[in-house]
């Protein structure tokens, strides 16, 4: 049976172990049919180990989103492996310590700065990198957490996060003549490495718990990964601009 990613070829970011996000859309994408190059910032060799625990092993590429010349040479790097991207998935988020856990009225500039370069404006410098190897046209999808509201803790990740979104409807825009799609899956709190990270996250897990309409579950990346999959695939082919929430409903949910 045909997958809905048959024959299309994804540059995955952000897998760090097999509880990322970003694994959970890898492996999904694989078994709807697409062929998966990822992306690793300095642990590489751990990343490497990883990819061979997706269905397919899969190709690494060493990429740091704050470094122009490992931007630039992406494209080449990729061209090693194919001759065009279809998907593109950016799955990068950090914050300095000092930016997290309620110390938001205390935060430097330049932890600050770091937050939006590593999680905002990294959107689209790769969106930029991948863009020559996506002449066909294509998808670029954004993982996202909801920044509509001020989260407990989050602090100035979800700053990051809310500059995030307007990067999403920017890149719509100037992405769409060359035919390529641009969204966000804003996801609800999963237990990665990256939440174990931000002080308080249990907080998250029980407001989840409580509000959330739909069953929640913290370590079922599926959902999110199907959705991914979806955006990448061509089933949704005038959709760009668009947040599309897979968090059991709960942003629709007031107190």
């Amino acid at each position: 049976m045909m997958g809905i990613l048959d024959g299309k070829t994804l540059l995955i970011t952000g897998v760090i172990t097999e509880q990322s996000l970003a694994f959970g859309v890898a492996k999904y994408a694989q078994e709807q049919g697409a062929k998966v190059i990822l992306t690793g910032f300095g642990r590489v060799s751990l990343v490497k180990r990883i990819a061979q625990k997706l269905p397919e092993p899969a190709p690494v590429i060493e990429l740091d989103v704050t470094d122009q010349e490992q931007l630039d040479g992406l494209a080449e790097a990729l061209r090693e492996h194919t001759d065009r991207i279809d998907g593109v998935l950016h799955a990068i988020a950090f914050a300095p310590e000092s930016a997290l856990g309620g110390n938001f009225l205390h935060t430097e500039w330049s932890d600050v700065a770091k937050a939006v370069e590593v999680s905002t404006f990294s959107y689209k410098s790769l969106a930029m990198a991948a863009l020559p190897l996506m002449s066909e046209g294509g998808s670029v999808v954004g993982l996202d957490f909801d920044a509509t509201q001020a989260w407990s803790v989050y602090d100035w990740m979800g700053v990051a996060k809310a500059g995030l979104e307007s990067v999403n409807r920017y890149l719509a825009r100037d992405l769409g003549p060359k035919g390529i799609r641009v969204n966000l899956v804003s996801a609800g709190p999963m237990r990665t490495m990256a939440a174990k990270s931000i002080p308080g996250f249990e907080e998250f897990e029980q407001a989840w718990k409580d509000r959330s309409p739909l069953e929640w579950d913290l370590t079922d990346s599926e959902p999110v990964a199907k959705a991914c999959a979806v955006l990448m695939s061509d089933l949704l082919s005038a959709t760009t601009g668009e947040i599309v929430h897979v968090d059991g409903g709960f942003h629709a949910i007031g107190a």
